[in-house]
């Protein structure tokens, strides 16, 4: 019997193919590179800092003159080392705003995109200065863009039971073709929706999730983690009783070939993609919060937020979000311990009135 392909094999083998096709448009010299960081990367990662890379390659033969009449794939690696520190600062500058040539249109970068970029050259640079194959590395004389902390944006308890209710019954609103896709998509849409804030998934976990993966004797579903680890979150009755209503819908529907395996599946019949779980929270959150930006991972910080604060245990937040360093959470949770540490102000009366 044939072995079943998991999502995220079939993902792994999708990024390969594409990081092949454009190492091909890359100098020669950086398949090293690559080779290199396999073993301790994910394809996802390798295929960023590709496109990442061939952004700085673009930008030195777009502004140095010397260069004009060569292409990506005449450059060998000595052109690492005629590039300066004051090149590297240029070239931030220009990643704020650029034309991107392979995609034929203009890009902006923030905070994030600032740094992953600069992250993404220094770790190039290092491979090359370590092998000794170039002389310089002017890439650790350029700061890495610092990030400013936002406050992290979350439903409070009583929008969440809103967005529920709201996509419970909005339909009792809608009436033709707008109620019909409703009716056809609510389970689905509800269980997700509960999945996500009943366990803190991410939304790429989300839709990786195999039929197989949900395991109601003991109300777990597994899950594949960045970089590939599996592990079991557990749920409890609310997202149980939102997947076993689902399940009856599901069973009614005859999946696209390949897709036999998958938990929630699309109006095309075919594995739910990210861009359409990310689309219905939108949509739905649309009419019960105007302030707030709703994204699947704001679905997230809801639920490490409720969890954080009936737990207080922030090792417990870091593990069931499978967050790799502890740190990252108590970044993410530091306003919450701040007005706990408020409470502490008043809890302790030290004279009787």
């Amino acid at each position: 019997m044939e072995k079943k392909q998991t999502y995220h094999e079939h993902t792994d083998i999708e990024n390969t193919l594409r990081l092949r096709q454009v190492l091909a448009t890359l100098p020669p010299f950086c398949r090293d590179y690559f080779r290199a960081i396999d073993a301790t990367t994910t394809t996802k990662t390798r295929i960023s800092y590709a496109y990442d890379i061939r952004i700085f390659f673009q930008f030195l033969l777009e502004t140095n003159p010397s260069l004009k009449e060569k292409s990506m794939t005449d450059l060998t690696v000595q052109i690492l080392d005629q590039v300066k520190a004051v090149d590297i600062e240029e070239y931030q500058e220009y990643l704020k705003v650029y034309q991107n040539r392979n995609a034929d249109k203009l890009e902006t970068n923030g905070e994030l995109g600032l740094k992953r970029k600069i992250s993404a050259l220094r770790s190039f640079y290092a491979y090359y200065y370590k092998r000794e194959m170039i002389e310089t590395n002017p890439a650790v004389l350029v700061d890495v863009p610092k990030i400013h902390e936002k406050s992290i944006i979350r439903l409070d308890a009583d929008e969440v039971a809103l967005l529920l209710d709201h996509i419970e019954h909005c339909g009792d609103t809608l009436t033709g073709q707008k109620r019909v896709f409703w009716e056809k998509n609510k389970e689905r849409d509800l269980a997700i929706v509960t999945l996500l804030l009943g366990t803190g998934i991410r939304v790429s976990e989300c839709v990786g999730l195999d039929i197989e993966d949900v395991d109601f004797k003991n109300n777990g579903i597994k899950v594949t983690r960045k970089g590939g680890n599996e592990m079991v979150v557990y749920f409890g009755p609310e997202v149980e009783k939102a997947l076993r209503n689902y399940l009856e819908v599901r069973e009614n529907i005859t999946p696209l070939s390949g897709h036999e395996h998958a938990l929630f599946y699309s109006a095309q019949k075919k594995r739910i993609g990210v861009q359409a779980i990310e689309n219905l929270v939108k949509k739905y959150a649309r009419e019960i919060t105007t302030t707030k930006k709703i994204t699947p991972h704001k679905l997230r910080s809801t639920y490490g937020t409720a969890l954080y604060q009936e737990t207080g245990d922030i090792y417990l937040v870091a593990d069931v979000l499978g967050h790799r360093d502890v740190n990252t959470t108590k970044k993410h949770y530091a306003a919450l311990d701040d007005a706990r540490r408020r409470q502490a102000a008043t809890a302790v009366r030290l004279r009787e009135d």
